[in-house]
């Protein structure tokens, strides 16, 4: 074979390369097609099981170190007043007159009510009647006493001449006798209807209802004309009670604790108290008592606190949240005056597992579960006076069943 068969035997034509362009073609676009989907399924999947979470930064905040001490426990409960009384008559009767309104300041002694009083009014009468009569024979007895003492004298004197009988001096001393156990027993009957007199007194004063002690009338349950007792009358149109009274400055605060949480509370510990009513407005308070039983059906604590403050805003059964708080440390006796900074992080950032707190930093899309010590509890969030470096990233607004600790996240910006 010559060189130039060879030549023409390697040489390609045009038309068969054009063909192998052809056939390669759909092998390229099919492969291309299937990169960009597994492309997107991997994206799909990164995104379904990689969680998205939104961040927050603290912000450092200088209190001063009297107000920064933590709160050991957060409790809500109510205000309640250690003195109040419902005011009811001591007798049946009818009421004429009802002299008091709720929101009524009243002083002790003052007069509430007043009810019927004239039958006994009449008895009064009678009795006093009664004890007029008996002073007035108790004089005629001492008359004829005085009377019977001078004819006995005489007696005594005639007899000693013999002018009279024995028989007759007998008789003047009998008398004199006679009078005298009458005058006696009359001074009895006297005494008797005077305290007849003072008893019919006792019991129209009792007709008269008065308050027991100062303090505001926060109810009013009867009217003039309805009849009261203080019994019931059993299904009956009888009330049993006038007015609701109640001791101002008796106001503190009933806090059902966990007891679970118990060991945190101490009589005498500071105590800082919102009224869900004024949120912005913390009261001053202190632990008075941790009542020494607990309630098997609730499994609490009954603690009371006591106000520091009285304020007109304060009413009973008004609810209220308290913050127990941790004694401040004292250098030399006294608060020390240097303000430091803490971290203020939102209430969306702390979690909470099996009564410690903890958050998740964001460092590098990677989470770090960190325990941390909160301080006390503001409108805006927490303070955080331990387990936080200033500048790292936290985890909010997130399902915490969603995260652990070292796992990869996404950062959603806000």
């Amino acid at each position: 074979m010559s060189k130039d068969d060879l030549i023409d035997r390697l040489r390609i034509e045009p038309s068969a390369v054009e063909e192998q362009r052809r056939t390669r073609w759909p092998l390229v676009v099919f492969a291309f097609v299937l990169l960009a989907v597994a492309a997107a399924a991997w994206a799909w999947y990164s995104r379904s099981t990689i969680p998205e979470v939104r961040t927050v930064t603290p912000t450092i905040v200088d209190v001063e170190a009297g107000s920064s001490r933590a709160s050991v426990l957060d409790a809500s409960g109510y205000v309640v007043a250690r003195r109040q009384a419902t005011v009811a008559a001591e007798v049946t009767g009818k009421l004429i007159e009802v002299l008091v309104e709720e929101g009524l300041a009243v002083e002790q002694g003052q007069v509430l009510a007043r009810m019927d009083d004239a039958t006994e009014q009449a008895q009064l009468d009678l009795a006093r009647a009664r004890l007029s009569a008996a002073r007035s024979t108790l004089a005629e007895i001492e008359a004829q006493l005085a009377n019977a003492r001078r004819t006995l004298t005489r007696q005594q004197e005639l007899r000693q001449r013999e002018l009279t009988s024995q028989s007759e001096l007998d008789r003047a001393e009998t008398e004199v006798d006679a009078l005298a156990a009458r005058l006696a027993s009359q001074r009895q009957q006297i005494e008797v209807a005077a305290r007849e007199v003072a008893l019919q007194q006792q019991r129209i004063g009792e007709l008269t209802i008065r308050a027991p002690f100062s303090g505001i009338v926060i109810a009013r349950a009867a009217q003039a004309g309805e009849m009261v007792s203080p019994i019931s009358a059993g299904g009956g149109f009888t009330r049993t009670g006038i007015c609701t009274i109640v001791d101002m400055d008796s106001l503190e605060i009933e806090v059902d604790v966990n007891e679970a949480y118990i060991d945190r509370v101490e009589t005498g510990q500071p105590v800082v108290a919102r009224l869900d009513a004024y949120p912005d407005w913390q009261i001053p308070a202190r632990v008075k008592a941790v009542v020494p039983a607990a309630d098997r059906q609730k499994a609490t604590v009954r603690v009371r606190v006591a106000l520091e403050t009285r304020d007109p805003r304060i009413l009973p059964e008004m609810g209220v949240s308290v913050r127990f708080l941790a004694e401040a440390e004292a250098a030399g006796g006294e608060q020390a005056a240097a303000p430091r900074g803490l971290s203020l992080v939102p209430a969306s950032a702390v979690f909470e597992d099996g009564g410690r707190n903890y958050v998740f930093i964001v460092d590098d899309r990677q989470l770090e579960r960190r325990a941390v010590r909160l301080g006390a509890r503001r409108d805006d969030g927490f303070l955080i006076s331990a387990g936080l470096n200033a500048g790292e990233r936290l985890v909010a607004d997130a399902a915490v069943e969603n995260l652990s600790d070292g796992a990869r996240v996404r950062i959603v910006e806000p």
